[in-house]
């Protein structure tokens, strides 16, 4: 996988983090479904997307000033 390097202003970066937000709060839900339904396979894979986007929200969060 290749490095990108991207320029996005502090507003951008909240952005970003807010939309992954939802996003990770879907996966973590479907995931807790899957549980619920047995379905390892989707567990994997939801659980997976939501440990990935969590990783890239910690990296974004580094550049938002508190």
């Amino acid at each position: 996988m290749a490095d990108v390097t991207l320029t996005f202003s502090t507003d951008e970066i909240e952005m970003l983090v807010d939309a992954l937000e939802v996003d990770l709060e879907g996966y973590a839900e479907a995931a807790k479904e899957a549980r619920m339904n047995n379905n390892r396979e989707d567990i994997v894979t939801f659980s997976e997307a939501a440990t990935r986007i969590q990783v890239l929200l910690d990296k974004l969060r580094e550049h938002i000033e508190e």
